[in-house]
């Protein structure tokens, strides 16, 4: 970004605003209610969730880094939280000895068949209920727009790493 960057307009500041503020709202309910139903955090859920829902229930830890748009420390250390519980198992890949592959177990397919019925209210009554099927197929083309347009760029998991100060 530059110093010379032209400000946001109203228009542009309104729909910024706003698109934090519901993300924040449903992000927080979506917490609250992972956390009671099934002592999970969102992280952790949608791990379980993206595991559950591809083939074989197994996943490179890179991969779901990229689509849970979390750091792979980060992810290392919720993986291991629920490799710990039984929700997963962790071993290396077979075709990068560099990677890991996580596998979701019977017992994390269970957990989420438990919190699943109240994610889908949450996100039902927070999210869809406010809005119309158009309004619905709106959203969706807009927000899948602006998301393939963010990750044109590649995944971190692609980008060198660095180390120390500025790399």
């Amino acid at each position: 970004m530059t110093d010379d960057a032209p400000p946001l307009d109203a228009e542009q500041l309104g729909a910024y605003f706003a698109l934090m503020e519901v993300s924040s709202l449903v992000q927080h309910a979506v917490e609250q209610q992972l956390r009671a139903s099934g002592d999970l955090s969102w992280v952790q859920f949608s791990i379980l969730a993206r595991l559950a829902d591809t083939p074989g229930g197994s996943a490179r830890m890179t991969d779901l880094a990229d689509g849970v748009v979390y750091s792979r420390s980060g992810l290392t250390y919720q993986a291991g939280l629920l490799d710990k519980a039984g929700l997963i198992t962790r071993r290396p890949s077979s075709d990068d000895e560099r990677s890991t592959t996580v596998t979701i177990t019977d017992e994390g397919r269970a957990k989420v068949a438990a919190v699943l019925p109240g994610h889908v209210d949450v996100v039902r009554q927070m999210l869809l209920d406010p809005l119309s099927r158009r309004d619905l197929n709106t959203l969706g083309a807009v927000l899948t727009r602006v998301r393939d347009h963010l990750r044109a760029a590649p995944p971190r998991s692609a980008k060198p790493r660095t180390r120390g100060g500025a790399g």
